[in-house]
Parts: C-alpha cells; sequence; structure tokens
C-alpha cells in the first residue's frame, strides 16, 4: 500500500515537472527566447529620412532639417538644477521674448527644467526636443558639464504657413513615431516615410560588442519625394489676395484653387485662416482641415451653369430657346420662386438666363430636364461622389436619391439651393465644360521620386460628361454673363473670361439667414483655349453679400497675375 501511495506522488509529480516543462519550452519558449536574445544581442533601430515635398519649380514645400535633442547625463551634472535651468530656459525661450507673458512662461520653464534635472535614480533625461543648431551653439558656449546633444530631424517648411491645408504636417502617432496627418503629408505618409532599418549584432554582459562575431544589418529605405503640380509664385499670388479679400470685405474666410483643366492638375489651392504646420500643436483642430475638400456648402447660382450644360446637352433647349414662364414669380407646390432682385424678364433667351442668373428661368430648364435626367447629369459632373484628388481629408455629400426628387427639389437645385457640394467638387465639374466636355481627376502630385528613380503620375480622365457642342455652348453663355452679368463691373474687357457668380444663403437651424451669405464666383480663360479655371469663395463678407461686389473682384484680382504670368494678351 505504501509503494503505491509513493508510486502516486512519484507520478503527480512527474506530471507536474513535464506540465512546468510544456509551458516554458512550449507556450512561453518563444518569449524567453526573446529575453535571452536581448542579453546577448544588440538591438538599433533608425528611421529612415522622410522624403520632401517640391513645389513645380523644384523649390522645396516640405523637407526635412537638422535639429538637436538637449538631454542630460545626471551623475556628470556639477551645477544645481536650479541653476541649469535659469541659463538655458531664456536661450530656449528666446522666440518668445516679445510675448507679454513671457516673464510666466520664463518662471515655468525654469521650473519644468529644474524638476527633470532633480528626478531621483534617473541617469539619462531628454530636457528639449527638435531645438535649432543655434540654440545648440549659445547652449554649448556655457560649458554646462552635464549637458549634451543628439542630432534629430525635424518637418520643416520654408514657406512657413504657406500652403499648410495642402501640405497638412507631421506629429507623433501613439507609438512615438513620425507620421503625416492631413493634406499630402497624410495622403502620401507611407511613401514618405519610407522603411526604418535594423542593426543586430552580438554583445558581452557589460554591453560591449563582441568583435568577430557575426553581425546583421538592413539598411533603411529613404522615403519618397514627391513633386507636385503646385507652382509657387501662382500659389504665392492666391494666399496674398484671399487674405487682402477677407480684410477687405470682412469675411470669416476664404479659399481659392486654381486647377489646369486639361490635365486635372492643382496649380494652386489656399484657405484663410491657415495655420504654421511647424507649430501646429499652437493652433486649433479646426484649422487642421482643408475647407476645399472637406467643407461642403450650397453653391447657389454657380451651379446654375452645370445645369444649363446638363439641358443643352440633353437637347431640351437651344442657346436661344424662349422662357415662357419669366414674366413673374413661379408657385411651385405652395411655395413662389422669385429672381435674386425682385426683377423679371420676360421672353428670355436662355443666354439671357444664365446672363440675368435667373431662378424662375432655372426652374424652366430644369423642368424641361426633367428630375431622372437631372440626377444623371450631376452624378456624371462627380456631384455625389469623392473626385478622388490625392490628399487627405475629401468627403462628399450625398444628393437625394433617384426617384425621390419632387418638383420643389428639382426647381431649388436648378439655382443651386437644397443640394450641397464641396469646393473641389464644384470646380472640377466647371473644369470639365472648360476641357470640353471632359472631366478628370484633379491631382495634386506631377511625379514620384525614389532611389534615382522617378515616376510621372499620369492625368486621369474620368468620362466624357457633356458633347464638345454643349460644351461650347454653355461657354459661350458664361462669357457673356462675364460680360454683361451682374459682375461686368469687374470684367477685363478682351481677355474671353468665362465666368459665373454665386450668392448662396447660409442655411441655419432648418431656414435660410438672408443676412449670412457664400459669395463665390468661378471661372475660366481664355475662354476659347483656357490655361486656367480658378473658384473664389469668402463666407459671410460684410461688406457687401453679393458675390458680384466680393468674389468677383477678388477672382480678377488674382487673374490678373495669372494673365501676366501665363502671357496672355487681351483681344479684340
Amino acid at each position: 500500500m505504501r509503494i503505491k501511495i509513493l508510486a502516486f506522488f512519484f507520478l503527480l509529480a512527474f506530471i507536474g515537472v513535464g506540465a512546468r516543462l510544456y509551458y516554458w519550452q512550449i507556450v512561453k519558449g518563444q518569449d524567453l527566447a526573446l529575453q535571452a536574445s536581448y542579453q546577448y544581442s544588440d538591438f538599433k533601430k533608425f528611421t529612415a529620412p522622410r522624403g520632401s515635398i517640391y513645389a513645380s519649380d523644384g523649390t522645396w514645400l516640405a523637407t526635412m532639417r537638422q535639429n538637436w535633442l538637449l538631454y542630460s547625463a545626471i551623475t556628470e551634472l556639477e551645477d544645481s538644477s536650479k541653476s541649469i535651468a535659469e541659463k538655458i530656459a531664456p536661450i530656449l525661450l528666446e522666440e518668445k521674448i516679445e510675448d507679454e507673458d513671457y516673464r510666466q512662461l520664463l518662471l515655468e520653464k525654469i521650473d519644468d527644467i529644474t524638476s527633470l534635472l532633480g528626478k531621483e535614480g534617473a541617469s539619462w533625461i531628454p530636457i528639449e526636443h527638435k531645438i535649432s543648431t543655434e540654440e545648440k551653439e549659445k547652449i554649448e558656449k556655457l560649458n554646462i558639464a552635464g549637458l549634451g546633444f543628439e542630432p534629430e530631424e525635424t518637418r520643416y517648411y520654408p514657406e512657413s504657413s504657406s500652403s499648410a491645408q495642402l501640405l497638412g504636417f507631421v506629429g507623433k502617432n501613439e507609438e512615438g513615431l513620425d507620421t503625416g496627418y492631413f493634406g499630402l503629408e497624410g495622403f502620401y505618409d507611407i511613401a514618405l516615410s519610407g522603411k526604418s532599418g535594423v542593426v543586430s549584432r552580438e554583445k558581452d554582459v557589460k554591453g560591449v560588442p563582441l568583435l568577430g562575431q557575426a553581425s546583421s544589418e538592413i539598411g533603411a529605405v529613404s522615403g519618397a519625394d514627391l513633386v507636385t503640380h503646385i507652382n509657387k509664385r501662382i500659389q504665392l499670388s492666391l494666399e496674398k489676395n484671399l487674405k487682402e479679400g477677407i480684410e477687405r470685405y470682412g469675411a470669416k474666410t476664404a479659399t481659392g484653387i486654381i486647377m489646369d483643366p486639361e490635365s486635372g492638375a492643382i496649380m494652386a489651392m489656399g484657405a484663410y485662416p491657415s495655420f504654421d504646420p511647424v507649430k501646429y500643436f499652437d493652433f486649433s483642430n479646426e484649422l487642421f482641415k482643408n475647407p476645399i475638400i472637406s467643407d461642403v456648402f450650397e453653391p447657389g447660382s454657380v451651379f446654375k451653369v452645370l445645369v444649363m450644360a446638363s439641358a443643352l446637352d440633353a437637347g431640351v433647349i437651344e442657346l436661344d430657346t424662349i422662357c415662357d414662364i419669366c414674366d413673374k414669380p413661379l408657385k411651385v407646390d405652395k411655395y413662389f420662386i422669385e429672381t435674386w432682385n425682385n426683377k423679371y424678364h420676360p421672353n428670355s433667351t436662355m443666354t439671357e438666363v444664365i446672363v440675368n442668373s435667373d431662378n424662375v428661368g432655372m426652374s424652366f430648364v430644369a423642368s424641361k430636364l426633367g428630375a431622372d435626367k437631372f440626377y444623371d447629369y450631376l452624378d456624371k459632373f462627380g456631384i455625389n461622389s469623392l473626385t478622388g484628388v490625392d490628399l487627405q481629408g475629401e468627403v462628399s455629400a450625398t444628393m437625394r436619391k433617384r426617384g425621390s426628387w419632387n418638383l420643389v427639389d428639382l426647381a431649388t437645385s436648378s439655382f443651386g439651393q437644397g443640394i450641397a457640394l464641396t469646393p473641389i467638387q464644384l470646380i472640377n465639374a466647371v473644369s470639365a465644360i472648360a476641357n470640353k466636355g471632359i472631366l478628370m481627376t484633379p491631382q495634386v502630385v506631377d511625379m514620384v521620386k525614389i532611389e534615382g528613380l522617378s515616376q510621372d503620375v499620369k492625368p486621369k480622365e474620368v468620362r466624357r460628361v457633356i458633347s464638345e457642342d454643349a460644351a461650347n455652348n454653355i461657354t459661350i453663355m458664361m462669357t457673356e454673363a462675364a460680360k454683361s452679368g451682374e459682375s461686368k463691373w469687374t470684367n477685363l474687357p478682351g481677355f474671353g473670361v468665362a465666368g459665373k457668380t454665386g450668392t448662396a444663403q447660409i442655411p441655419i437651424a432648418g431656414h435660410y439667414d438672408a443676412d449670412k451669405t457664400i459669395a463665390s464666383f468661378v471661372g475660366f480663360a481664355p475662354a476659347d483655349d483656357p490655361k486656367f479655371v480658378m473658384l473664389i469663395t469668402l463666407t459671410e463678407p460684410q461688406s457687401s453679400p453679393w458675390a458680384s461686389e466680393t468674389a468677383a473682384p477678388l477672382w480678377y484680382s488674382v487673374a490678373r497675375d495669372l494673365f501676366n504670368y501665363f502671357g496672355i494678351q487681351p483681344g479684340n
């Protein structure tokens, strides 16, 4: 009996040891092997240089710049923590010396550094990341024992806040790694980041590398460089005029975008207010979003050219078709459609409907087109989908479903009310008119370069939206609107601008606020051979609610520089 009991205990012990061995060798085997490798192997990971972003002329829009990490070897410090902090804090805050609260900032900085240097048990402490070479040299001249520097690359934007929403910025992700956010930095983050490298070699118990032992190295692959279509001269002109426009017209925001209609290349894109991507952390998160691709708005009368172009293509109207209901307000269901200035134009031609920006006339056009065809054309123009522009953050409003449009929806949408889109969708659709009816994908990047190789980003044709004849006819209408419409006083004679104004009331809490508008002007030139198409928008201008007195003159201010740049001369 004793032998059986003893055997039983031996069996239990054997099973226990076996289970324990199974746990350590099989279940935890990988983890233990990894921990053991750390004891005799030294792994060092190094990041790849982030690629640069270039303007079309080869100058930098974004690149990497050498900066430094200021650290302290605590055991080597000879002066007191407070004394060291008082010496280096003014250098680290030198750029803020003009701030009203500089004194308070300085005291807080001194306290922070003193606290860092006084940490118990620490032998190495990072004090300040990404300090400049100038700051480094000033601190070195203090000859403070125990302070040192490590190289640290920083994203640098030579033009400061110029093109900020277009470019985005580089911040840290949850793992503390550089990551692109918004704009080009976000859209092309993987390509720009490259691939990190690693070095592995054996070491002794003291961490000293063992000579003659095998080592392995996987080199880092540098990030790709992006060459964009952005023309720096045009970009700076656009942003200068947008800033002046906000000041002149008292608008809350201003946006502008300039494209080549034939290729879809974006030559300039700007929005105000803006932010500095180097110091993005000092700005409100709301400024990071690019309103040109991320905000939807009701376009108002600029939308009329798309509706008229659709009706021309469908063959339901001609240039000289007469509007036989344009003599008075139009009753639709229980609502009345009125003109913007309460003036009516009996027996207007379709050209006159566009020139006069006649809401009743556009309702007439929409009724000829019909709800389903109306929807189909807007869908073909890309109003119901993303344009595919190579920028992070694009959104698209969703139109009411085909077949669900009633008479009121059809009428109001014909003059850009009750329908929403983004500025990039609007200008891309108008670009199709300028491009003889062919819709292109808007593109910012022209070429990608990596490891000495380059790859062109080819223009992408989406589809033919309208016939060339329809495109030519709506161009004739837009040219006449620019010469004879409500913004005719801003027109530059002889330059052949095809354009249209739009003043849209802003919907608030279920109704339209007559005192708050979005003023827009979209156009292209020269009308017979467009070199550019441009959209300008102003939100809530205070000097006047009308686009003809705000957005239109601002559009022509930029256009003057474009005419000069492209060598466009006035004709007869």
